[in-house]
């Protein structure tokens, strides 16, 4: 039988069986039986919400992603809850194209099926307004692009967790609108939260701090960019106050980061084909290569994910936007 059929028949025994075989997300045989029963109960109550998502983000719809890990993965977060006194806030850090705002929208919907009120939110939506980015372009034109680190509000970040881990309830929650100023983008109104048990936070360089490196490593090729590579990598110091409020680090991985320019691309071609504007290729190159000249995944990634220093997991993405190894 598939997975699939598996699943729809309620056949416990092998789905307990298929567990134990490749254990992941704390399965063992003293509590395997109890994990996938709560599973399947989930899976149920949530599938009907989960394809409506899919629909609306017009992914394929993956029994195996969602038993695998979308659903054990939000039991594991749910956990991580139960320990905590006040709200968890749950860190994301992938790089572009790697599905954060999918997951943690997939989290949000198992989470609630639980019994958690959960808030997605993304340090996208700390950018500065958009005066204050042109003020700051204008000080550094090499700030050029929205994303980098000192391009946020990092303090008003501290202060929106802060409140969240005192339950200092309604928050406004920040939130910015990218299609603002023909995409240069801008704070948009404030999200009114009345509670919330987790706050799944996610960002391309969620946690990453500052580290020692000559930054010789292709994109970085001139003095010029070794330099904003440099001034990046000290600008990181101003984030790690915020990380410190982070109660759990998740690390979406892609051993091979050059992937993310071919995704990027994919989804270019498919506004245009679609009658959008998009990027051109040589566009999307430079798009993405201007982050990895502020912070290379190879210099600020890498290294957390070998040594594992301040991540709780970290989950490996392969080619075809697969999960298939969890550490």
């Amino acid at each position: 039988m598939t997975l699939e059929e598996l699943i729809r028949s309620n056949d416990r025994s092998q789905l307990e069986s298929l567990a134990l075989q490749d254990p992941i997300f704390g399965i063992d045989a003293d509590n395997v039986r109890d994990r996938i029963q709560t599973r399947l109960a989930l899976f149920h109550e949530s599938y009907v919400a989960i394809a409506d998502l899919c629909t609306e983000l017009k992914l394929s719809l993956s029994i195996e992603t969602i038993w695998n890990l979308w659903l054990p993965l939000a039991m594991q977060i749910a956990d991580w809850r139960q320990a905590k006194q006040h709200c968890l806030i749950q860190g994301f850090l992938g790089g572009q194209g790697t599905g954060k705002t999918t997951l943690t929208r997939m989290l949000s919907i198992i989470l609630k099926q639980i019994g958690y009120q959960s808030v997605s939110w993304s340090i996208d939506d700390l950018y500065l307004p958009y005066v204050d980015r042109v003020a700051l372009r204008n000080r550094d034109p090499r700030l050029v692009r929205r994303g980098p680190p000192g391009t946020h509000d990092v303090q008003l970040g501290i202060e929106i967790l802060t409140q969240f881990q005192q339950g200092n309830f309604p928050i406004a929650l920040p939130r910015f609108d990218k299609s603002a100023y023909g995409g240069a983008g801008d704070r948009t109104n404030p999200e009114r939260i009345n509670q919330a048990d987790i706050v799944l936070f996610e960002g391309w360089f969620m946690g990453a701090r500052p580290i020692v490196s000559e930054f010789n490593v292709a994109p970085i090729t001139t003095e010029v960019d070794r330099q904003f590579a440099r001034d990046m990598n000290e600008q990181l110091r101003n984030y790690v106050p915020l990380w410190e409020l982070l109660d759990r680090l998740i690390v979406l991985y892609i051993p091979d980061y050059q992937l993310s320019k071919r995704w990027r691309k994919q989804a270019e071609h498919q506004m245009i084909a679609q009658g959008k504007a998009g990027m051109s290729d040589v566009e999307i190159d430079q798009f993405v290569e201007y982050f990895w000249k502020a912070l290379h995944p190879e210099l600020f990634i890498t290294p957390m994910v070998e040594q594992s220093e301040n991540v709780d997991l970290i989950l490996e993405i392969g080619s075809e936007h697969s999960f298939h190894r969890f550490k």
